[in-house]
């Protein structure tokens, strides 16, 4: 045994070897000795139970490879397979090229966030894209904050804020992801909840009974974007409820979630209300997201009415809420891209993906069949399977798109087998996402673009399965 403890190299021995410099230059002396020593005391203990220890060169790539395993970054980029396109815990829309440029170019240099160039003076940050929401909208102001769910907190408190009443149908009091619901929101945000008629209908009548109290301060309308009532239903349509909240002098807001700058309907998708069409319809103040449908970064729009929209920007809470420099430069460049509707698919990802066709997905999948049955190995078959796709983050929920996956079934059926598959599809350098689903794991190809490096990244699979 000490013999055995003399052989085990000296630190300064480990760092000197080609893996410890390289160690070195990646992370410094400091953190590349403290990860060594660990090393060390490692073999001190192989040597204490009689084990085969390492050399010095060996020693040192341990330590080199634990230290880039401790430097990579839990926001990893994946794959995702799993078949919904805007997969909120997956990070929702891909951002397109343009926004990404811009996005750096916001990092890389200061900015004129909130300096007005022409005055010399302190400038708003929303005038950034004001114009442009505007112009897109149809609306007389806008104003961002950072999700939609603030969007709404902050236009509850400054409108009903002490208190007054919100009038909103039951049917329409929802729960997004978290448990994130909107009793609790307008609650935190100060207003008071009416709620009127039942699940499945509500009446004209219901809302004229809650308006003639005296006690109200708004009509919030909420698109159940994230779930459909159908079968005996009744809802008051957005013009009916402008008309209403006009002749009681309270605004309407429409809580749109989701939200679209266009008609769906043109890339075969299903219909969903527009920004426009809201605000067209008579909404005193219109809400919706800009990481969902719109394709954009997080982010929350409220648009409608100059003197509601200067009132929240006269909140205090606004600060605690606003959109930093680099968000607001990807969000520019993504709603740009809508001046150009004719070739808005080709340059943003989220409806380029939506809108890609069976055929096309399906050719991809027989592309890469033979490289995915090798990487997996004998212990699984692998075939083309028909499947559906999601829209995701709340968005026509009941709809699905017509897509090409592969399936992949252990030979001995075993459920084990599956989930063993499935961590090895997370380990892997880029991880891999897909769904467990009727005895197989399910790899929804709809959003998988690059099909040469999804390939490469299956390299050493089998490892992983071993």
């Amino acid at each position: 045994m000490n013999e055995s403890f003399r052989a085990i190299p000296s630190v300064d021995a480990v760092l000197k070897s080609p893996a410890g410099q390289a160690a070195v230059d990646a992370f410094g002396r400091m953190e590349a000795t403290a990860r060594i020593r660990l090393a060390l005391d490692a073999e001190r203990q192989s040597a204490h139970e009689g084990r085969s220890l390492r050399d010095a060169q060996a020693i040192a790539a341990l330590a080199l490879s634990q230290l880039e395993a401790a430097s990579r970054s839990s926001l990893r980029p994946v794959f995702n397979l799993t078949g919904t396109v805007l997969h909120t815990n997956l990070g929702r829309a891909l951002l397109a090229e343009a926004a990404i440029e811009a996005a750096t170019e916001a990092m890389r240099d200061a900015a004129a966030l909130e300096f007005d160039l022409a005055t010399g003076k302190r400038g708003e940050r929303d005038d950034h894209l004001r114009d442009l929401v505007c112009e897109l909208t149809g609306a007389e102001d806008a104003t961002l904050v950072n999700n939609n769910a603030a969007a709404v907190l902050i236009v509850l408190n400054t409108l009903a804020g002490n208190g007054g009443g919100a009038v909103v149908s039951r049917g329409e009091l929802i729960e997004i992801g978290g448990a994130f619901r909107m009793p609790d929101i307008m609650a935190r945000a100060g207003a008071r909840l009416v709620e009127i008629g039942t699940t499945n209908r509500t009446h004209e009548k219901d809302y004229r009974a809650a308006l003639e109290t005296g006690d109200v301060a708004l009509i919030l309308k909420v698109h159940t974007s994230n779930y459909r009532i159908e079968g005996f239903t009744k809802e008051v349509d957005a013009p009916s409820l402008a008309a209403l909240a006009r002749g009681a002098k309270v605004p309407l807001v429409n809580d749109l979630g989701s939200g679209t700058l266009v008609d769906l309907a043109r890339w075969g998708l299903r219909r969903e209300p527009t920004v426009r069409e809201a605000v067209a319809e008579g909404a005193d103040i219109v809400t919706f997201s800009g990481d969902k449908l719109l394709g954009g970064p997080q982010a929350g729009f409220i648009v409608g009415r100059r003197d509601l929209i200067a009132a929240i920007n006269r909140n205090p809470m606004k600060r605690a809420l606003r959109v930093d420099k680099l968000r607001l430069a990807a969000l520019e460049a993504t709603l740009k891209l809508y001046r150009d509707p004719d070739r808005l698919a080709e340059r943003l990802p989220t409806l380029r993906l939506l809108a890609r066709s069976q055929a096309e997905i399906a050719g991809t999948a027989t592309a890469i069949l033979p490289d995915v049955r090798a990487a997996v190995g004998p212990f699984y078959t692998v075939e083309i399977v028909n499947c559906g796709s999601q829209i995701g983050s709340g968005a026509l929920p009941l709809d699905t798109l017509a897509s090409s996956a592969l399936a992949i079934r252990a030979v001995d059926d075993s459920g084990s087998a599956l989930d063993r598959l499935a961590a090895a599809l997370r380990a892997l350098p880029v991880p891999v996402i897909g769904r467990i689903a009727d005895g197989a794991l399910l790899l929804d190809l709809r959003c998988l673009e690059d099909a040469p490096r999804f390939i490469a990244n299956l390299r050493g699979l089998a490892d992983g399965l071993a």
